[in-house]
């Protein structure tokens, strides 16, 4: 089983990343699962969501608490709370949202024993700002867990996107998450 945890605010689309992460791994084939764990619902609040995908039916049910990949879709959470918790760093996958490096970030020393192929930093509000219009970095990110993980082929995801989102937002989309996960691929 691959477990995914997103980390972000209320109003980036953490939650609706996971929901399409989700649909796109049942697209190949794969289980599923998606939900969310929110504090308070309001916008800005810290949202976590999970989602797990696997060749073979899902039944647990518990929030994620060893992820084999974490995305961060908000850079001021990262001192806040405890956001590597669980993560393996000999195994894992680290995806930010940002445009600094990690020794601007404070997390220089931490990042240090990933596999360098593991960990990424994206622009992905630059890419959703570029696209949509909005600094919403959720599909953006996506495509670059496609790129970074291999877990979830880019097409699938540009295949749910649409299913969620149909029409000229879905297509914009698409287009973000091409764009990082291009960024990815090509570095």
């Amino acid at each position: 089983m691959f477990q995914i945890r997103i980390h972000g605010r209320g109003g980036q689309g953490v939650v609706t990343a996971a929901e399409i992460l989700s649909i796109a791994g049942f697209m190949e084939g794969q289980h599923a699962q998606a939900f969310p764990s929110f504090g308070s619902e309001r916008m800005g609040a810290p949202v976590m969501a999970f989602c797990r995908l696997d060749e073979r039916e899902i039944r647990l049910r518990e929030p994620v608490m060893a992820p084999d990949a974490l995305i961060i879709q908000d850079t001021t959470l990262l001192h806040q709370v405890d956001l590597f918790q669980g993560l393996d760093r000999r195994h894992g996958y680290l995806i930010i949202n940002t445009t600094k490096r990690y020794d601007e970030l404070g997390i220089g020393e931490y990042v240090n024993s990933f596999l360098p192929h593991h960990i990424c930093t994206v622009a992905a509000s630059e890419w959703a700002r570029k696209f949509i219009g909005r600094p919403v970095p959720n599909i953006a990110l996506l495509g670059a867990f496609c790129a970074l993980t291999r877990r979830v082929k880019l097409e699938s995801l540009q295949e749910a996107v649409l299913e969620k989102f149909p029409g000229r937002i879905g297509e914009m989309n698409q287009k973000a998450a091409a764009a990082a996960y291009d960024a990815i691929r090509l570095n």
